[in-house]
Formats: C-alpha cells, structure tokens, sequence
C-alpha cells in the first residue's frame, strides 16, 4: 500500500441529488453551506465539481476542465507526436498504444496521449480526485471538439500497485505504464502551482517509489515511462534506458527489451 499521510477531513457542500449521492459514495459529510471551521471542501460552481482549502491563504480552488484554454492549447500546439511525452511513450513506433496511467491525478497527461491515439486507463487512488476526474470526464462527453478523445480514456478509482498486479494486467498488459509521482516541495515557492500545493495538503506525498516502479515494470508490456522536473533524480536505483527531456521536464523511460 502506498505510504501516505492522514488524509484531512473532506466536506461536501451544498444540496440536492447529485451532491447526497457523491457524499454517499465517498462516506463524506453533507453540509448545506460552507463551515466556519475552514478545511478541504468539494462543492459545485458554474456546473462543475471543485475543491477548495478553506484554511489555504489564497483560498485556490482545484478542478478539472478538459475543455480549457489551456487544454485546448496543450492539445492543438503542444507538437502532436514529436513533443517530447509522445516521443517518451513510443507514440512513434505505434499509432495505438494501450497506456495505464497510474497515477491518473487531474489527467493533464492521460489527455494528451488519448489525443495522440492512446488508449488510457486512468487509475487514481485519492476518491476525492477521482470524484474530480470522473465529473470533467462526463461534462467533457459532452464537447462535440473533444468527445472522440474522451472515448479513448477510462477512469478506475483503485490502489494503483494492486491494480498493477491485478489479473487484469497479467492477462492483457499494457503497452506502456505511465507514472507521475507526487513529491514533496523542497522549497515553497511562487513558481509551485497553487493547484498542487493543493493537492499535496491533501493527499500527502508517495514514499513507496521503488515498489511502484517495480510493479509498474512487472505490468508493462514495452515501457514504463516516469515523469520527473528536470534536474530531479531518478525515482529508483533501476537505471532508466533513455531519457527524454523538454524545457522543464524530463521522461526517463524504462525498456523491458
């Protein structure tokens, strides 16, 4: 099991079905209005789940939008295949790869390969960010520029390294294991995006990377690729094959052959 740290009381704030329903699934309290004792809260605005930390400073608000600005740009100039995540997972050598993502997160990337011809299995172990994950996957349905894309991506709310070891992945692997680790800031500063400081209040940080990336490894079929700032060390002691780099990240990229 991944080692994590105890996770902050989640409130879910506001009224009707849909709310009573997603509080029921994740065994989280139901309030009609936001408490005056702060803390992580998950809500509804302009028709989209968010979350928010209510004794952060800046009050950042954390959601998942595939049909953004910034998604829209990622998707139309990020550089197709020749960018340097499509290159990392071999988008080159094969137009239709099966990818796990296993450390799905707010699904930046699993969009980008899906939108490159991958077939994504999204897996998240936080409920929270699922529940995030899972409310943009279905608003983006509808999204007549993107749906095609959304088609090519499933989300499993589970442990990533028992699902890695499920017999699911035994009996069809994946081509590629994707992982994106989250680590903890060594310096808190401007240039962290609010939207992780975010997540790493909540969720904690991974300390189990060996045991992922072993797993990871074991359910590939061709690859596991492990995204890292550039700079940064290497996750494991396992030398990567390769390595492929962009303005500020790197890919290292283990070869099973």
């Amino acid at each position: 099991m991944p080692e994590m740290h105890e996770l902050p009381k989640v409130n879910i704030i506001g009224t009707g079905s849909n709310l009573a329903s997603l509080a029921e699934k994740l065994s989280l309290p139901l309030v009609p209005a936001f408490p005056e004792s702060g803390g992580f809260c998950l809500f509804m605005e302009d028709g989209m789940l968010r979350l928010s930390n209510l004794d952060a400073r800046d009050k950042s608000v954390v959601y998942v939008d595939f049909s953004s600005g910034a998604s829209t740009y990622r998707r139309e100039q990020g550089g197709g295949k020749n960018q340097a995540l499509g290159k990392a997972i071999g988008i080159n050598k094969k137009s239709d790869l099966n990818v796990l993502d296993a450390t799905a997160g707010m699904g930046k990337d699993a969009f980008v390969m899906a939108g490159l011809g991958c077939k994504l299995t999204m897996v998240e172990q936080s409920p929270i960010v699922a529940a995030l994950l899972q409310d943009a996957l279905m608003r983006a349905e509808q999204d007549a520029a993107i749906v095609d894309i959304i088609s090519m991506m499933t989300l499993i709310q589970a442990n990533s390294i028992e699902h890695m070891q499920s017999s699911e992945f035994l009996d069809n692997p994946p081509d590629v294991v994707y992982l994106d680790p989250m680590y903890p800031e060594r310096k808190k500063t401007a240039k962290v995006k609010k939207e992780m400081q975010t997540l790493q209040q909540l969720l904690g940080h991974q300390d189990n990377t060996e045991e992922f990336l072993e797993a990871a490894f074991n359910c590939a079929l061709n690859r596991v690729v492990v995204k890292r700032p550039k700079g940064a060390s290497p996750i494991s002691n396992r030398p990567a094959t390769h390595t492929v780099e962009s303005k500020k990240t790197r890919y290292d990229v283990y070869m099973k052959f």
